[in-house]
């Protein structure tokens, strides 16, 4: 009961061929590594945008007229 033999593991990747298909488990690969690529251009964006205002060295202060 504790471990799994081979033909589990088989059985298993049978079910799984015969849920997606052949083609479908590369493709949702695919789409997974564009999420990634995207999601670290996004943050590599973020970044840039950061490190941009900083260089403006323009601050604006706040100050509230609200007395409490």
């Amino acid at each position: 009961m504790g471990s799994f033999s081979i033909w589990h593991w088989l059985i298993v990747l049978v079910v799984v061929l015969l849920l997606f298909g052949r083609g479908k488990i590369p493709e949702l690969m695919g789409d997974v590594a564009k999420g990634i690529k995207n999601f670290k251009k996004g943050m590599t964006d973020d970044d840039a945008a950061a490190a941009d205002k900083t260089i403006d060295g323009k601050t604006v202060e706040h100050k509230s007229d609200e007395v409490r």
